[in-house]
């Protein structure tokens, strides 16, 4: 492996990683904000919906089962743009995380111009807009194939930190990106939960700034990588 593919690689950790941390700003968002509903977490939503159906008092139903459609409906979406894309980023990786980041702004727009919190209807549909959003970058995420990083959940991810641990017998392989992700979604969800004291919206906003910046930066560097195998071929046909 190349030092500049390398340096890619390690480029990808960290985009992934700031979606991580997006996730736990959305999440604190739409639990707190929002009647208590996932966006981003899908298995707090099953939970939820177990409780409820149980006849746990006053939990949520409605929002968290759209929550759990939608976010497939945006895997669903992200798989279908991503299925002939080749491996690693590619142009297609770039517009599946655009659109995230297109989806959020204007989520965000809608919840500063009107009060969600206060229209039932409305509400459920800035949760499950939300949750299809996430469902794009998970599965995008996914396809991009960073080890030990979902973007979305951190369940695996603390089952791998301790069950391959040194104290556990084994090389504590990841160590730093794990725990990297699993501060950063707490970190995430600090941030959303400060960012509701000021409104709504500010959290969505966050998410959205993010993901953009995560696009942009992403796709420069595909596009750099992409200019320079080609020049480096260019230069192999010449010799």
């Amino acid at each position: 492996m190349t030092a500049a593919r390398l340096s890619t690689d390690r480029l990808h950790l960290t985009l992934m990683l700031i979606l991580t941390f997006s996730t736990g700003v959305i999440d604190a968002v739409g639990y707190l904000g929002l009647d208590r509903v996932f966006t981003g977490n899908m298995t707090g939503n099953v939970v939820l919906l177990g409780m409820a159906v149980a006849g746990g008092n006053d939990l949520p139903v409605l929002r968290p089962a759209l929550a759990l459609v939608f976010f497939m409906v945006g895997a669903l979406l992200a798989g279908r743009l991503l299925r002939k894309a080749p491996e690693g980023w590619s142009g297609r990786t770039s517009i599946a995380f655009g659109a995230v980041a297109l989806g959020a702004t204007a989520i965000a727009v809608v919840v500063g111009l009107v009060d969600v919190a206060a229209d039932e209807i409305l509400g459920s549909v800035v949760t499950s807009g939300l949750a299809t959003v996430m469902g794009i970058q998970a599965a995008t995420a996914k396809r991009l194939k960073v080890a030990e990083v979902t973007t979305v959940v951190v369940t695996s991810t603390i089952t791998g930190l301790a069950s391959d641990s040194r104290l556990a017998g084994g090389k504590g392989k990841f160590w730093g990106r794990r725990a990297l992700a699993i501060l950063l979604i707490g970190l995430g969800a600090v941030a959303g939960g400060f960012a509701l004291l000021i409104d709504l919206w500010v959290g969505v906003a966050i998410s959205a700034v993010l993901s953009a910046a995560v696009a942009v930066t992403g796709h420069v560097r595909y596009r750099r990588d992409r200019a320079a195998s080609h020049d480096g071929e260019l230069a192999e046909v010449s010799a």
